[in-house]
Formats: C-alpha cells, sequence, structure tokens
C-alpha cells in the first residue's frame, strides 16, 4: 500500500512546487522594484545614470538671509524673526497637526510655484510698513520689490547634476507603519525626469508602493512637464496607474478629459524640483509669509495651489542637524488628494529634506533625509 501511495504523493508535491513558484513569480512581477523604474505599459523610461559622490552642505547664499531690498523696518523686524537657528529643534518623526484653515482642500502631494514671466505667480508678503517708513510705496511696489520676479540670471542657470534623495519613512495607516522613500532628479541634453518613490513595509516585498514620475524639457523659466504617471501597488491587488499627458495648449487627465494647459503648470512630482530652482535663483522668497502660487496638473483635476513659507526651523534628522525653511500648502486635503508640505535646506541646494505627505488626520507619512544627496558627476 505505501508503494501505491508514492506517486500520487509525487504528484501532489510537484503541484504544490508549481503553486510556490507561482506565487514567487507574481510577487515579482507585481511587487518587485522595476530597474527601469517603470511598470509593464509604462511610458516613462528611466533616464541610465551612474552616482559618484556625495552632496557635501555648504554655506547658503547670504542673500537668503538678508532682508529684501526697500523694504520698511517692520518687514525687516519680521524677516530677522525668521532667522536660521532662532527656531528650536523640531523632532521628526511626530507630525504637526493639520493646519487650521477654512479652504476645504488640497492638492495631490504639494503646489509649485508659477513660471517667472507668467501671471499665475502671485506674491503676498507680510503687512507694507505704513507711512512713518520712507519713503513710502504703494502696496503691490512693495510687493513686487520684496518677492521680485526671477532675475535675469535665470536665462543663464546652469542645472544642478542629477541628484538622489534617500528618505527613512514613519507614518500611519490603520496603524503605525514604516518604510523607506526615494527621490531621483534625472537630467540630460534639456530633458529631465523626476522620479518619487515610497513604499511601505519590507523593501523588497512592500504591501503598499506608489511612484511618481514625471519628465519633460528644462529652460529659463523652469521645468515643463510632458508627462506624468503615477502607479499605486498594494499586496495581492493588480497594480493601479494613471497617466497624465501635458501637451502643448491642453492637458489630458487619466479619464481622458481635457482641458487648457495653463502658464507654468507643474505636476505632482516635478513640483518639488520647481521649488528648489526657484528658492535657488531668488532666496529672498524664504521670508515668513512669502506665498508662491502655480497651477497644479493632479489625476482628477487641474487648479491653482498656493503654498506659505512658515518661517526657518533647525531639523534633527538621521542624517544630522539641518537648518531649513518650511513650506506648506494653504488648504487641506480633499476627495481621496494627498498634500505635501517639505522643508528645503539651503546648504544642501535647496533640496527638500524632510516631506510630510497627508491624507486626512490618520492616514499620513513622513519622510526624513538618512544619508547625504548622491550625485552624478557634472557634464
Amino acid at each position: 500500500m505505501s508503494r501505491g501511495r508514492r506517486p500520487g504523493r509525487r504528484r501532489w508535491l510537484i503541484l504544490l512546487g508549481l503553486a510556490i513558484g507561482g506565487v514567487h513569480l507574481w510577487l515579482v512581477a507585481t511587487l518587485w522594484p522595476d530597474a527601469l523604474g517603470a511598470g509593464r505599459d509604462a511610458a516613462v523610461r528611466r533616464m541610465t545614470v551612474s552616482f559618484v559622490r556625495e552632496l557635501r552642505p555648504e554655506a547658503p547664499l547670504m542673500a537668503a538671509l538678508a532682508p529684501p531690498p526697500a523694504v520698511g523696518a517692520r518687514r525687516r523686524s519680521a524677516l530677522a524673526a525668521t532667522a536660521p537657528g532662532v527656531a528650536p529643534p523640531v523632532p521628526v518623526p511626530v507630525p504637526p497637526p493639520l493646519p487650521a484653515v477654512s479652504a476645504p482642500d488640497l492638492p495631490q502631494l504639494a503646489a509649485v510655484p508659477a513660471s517667472p514671466d507668467t501671471a499665475a505667480t502671485t506674491v503676498a508678503d507680510a503687512p507694507v510698513a505704513p507711512a512713518e517708513d520712507p519713503p513710502p510705496a504703494p502696496p503691490a511696489e512693495a510687493r513686487q520689490a520684496a518677492a521680485p520676479a526671477l532675475p535675469a540670471s535665470a536665462a543663464a542657470f546652469e542645472w544642478p547634476p542629477s541628484t538622489r534623495l534617500s528618505y527613512t519613512l514613519q507614518g500611519h495607516y490603520r496603524g503605525g507603519v514604516s518604510g523607506q522613500a526615494q527621490v531621483e532628479w534625472l537630467q540630460r541634453d534639456g530633458r529631465y525626469q523626476v522620479h518619487l518613490e515610497v513604499s511601505v513595509g519590507p523593501s523588497g516585498a512592500p504591501f503598499l508602493a506608489r511612484r511618481m514620475s514625471s519628465e519633460g524639457s528644462v529652460g529659463p523659466d523652469g521645468l515643463r512637464p510632458r508627462r506624468y504617471e503615477e502607479e499605486t501597488r498594494v499586496l495581492l491587488r493588480t497594480p493601479r496607474r494613471q497617466l497624465i499627458e501635458l501637451e502643448e495648449a491642453r492637458i489630458v487627465l487619466p479619464g481622458g478629459a481635457s482641458t487648457a494647459r495653463p502658464d507654468g503648470v507643474q505636476d505632482s512630482a516635478s513640483q518639488f524640483v520647481q521649488m528648489t530652482y526657484l528658492f535657488t535663483l531668488d532666496p529672498a522668497r524664504l521670508v515668513s509669509g512669502h506665498r508662491i502660487e502655480l497651477p497644479l496638473a493632479l489625476p482628477r483635476r487641474v487648479e491653482p495651489w498656493t503654498y506659505e513659507v512658515l518661517g526657518a526651523e533647525t531639523l534633527q534628522l538621521p542624517v544630522g542637524e539641518l537648518k531649513t525653511f518650511h513650506v506648506q500648502p494653504r488648504r487641506a486635503p480633499r476627495d481621496g488628494d494627498l498634500s505635501a508640505e517639505f522643508w528645503v535646506a539651503p546648504s544642501l541646494q535647496y533640496l527638500p529634506v524632510r516631506i510630510l505627505i497627508r491624507q486626512d488626520a490618520e492616514t499620513w507619512v513622513d519622510l526624513s533625509l538618512e544619508r547625504l544627496p548622491q550625485q552624478a558627476a557634472p557634464r
């Protein structure tokens, strides 16, 4: 009898092995990070870049700490109060409470300033000093002096080499979660790509992962996105992918609806690099109360977003202590969109060293720079 059972047992073992192998293949196909950073039918194919050096902190331009010209004493006092080193260290793991805002909405990942020569960028600064400030100027002129348009040097701006930022992740989604994240800025021959990847759980097989990729061209007014791709992968579910096409005159959303393309529009991934570009060209923007408005193309809609500089903060991060400026959107999440506030470090080329992404009060992830940024060799 025992000999008669062996063929059936052998067949059962073979079937079990095939089943296990099939599960492993499925995990590799759906969850394992793609070496190209794209799905099977992805539109954005990652550029090949070698990162060969670390970006070491350097002293920021003094313009970032100096008051803007032609501004009254009250303005200078407000700026001095936000100089680096004044604010106490901010603990990273616990995100700040949701801002008390009256408007009921916010973007799917933060918003960015419009291009320099368009009317999409609106500046709202601190109150202009009254008549005692010599000589009094009309409010519009004062605002323009405090936060001028991009300087003429924008045409000669040299984009930094390709850069990778690695983050640790802590957050809350039906309980505490941890993971890792990465942002890559890649550029070559007037083209760029930005890849933002977030994964929750083990790095080899995360139970939740999202990749956001933007590609387009670079120019004197910053980034001009052409295509945005977003892919979400959840364990044991089919990956969900959304594509936004940003054509010359219109934007085509994932559902097929289209709308006119606003000047200076950015997407959920490109906006962080565009902010870095604007702060590098004009550090005087990093003044408490300064606002930057620009159109943002999200999977559900295209609409203007407003960000505000809250002030200077010194952060204790895994990479060490860094002096930063805190930038936050002025409205709260809605309809499942994500909002992102971030902290830029002038000593690290105004790159975002902390990013706090929210869906609601109970769902958020907090990204903290884990190591010094890696860069490619200058071209």
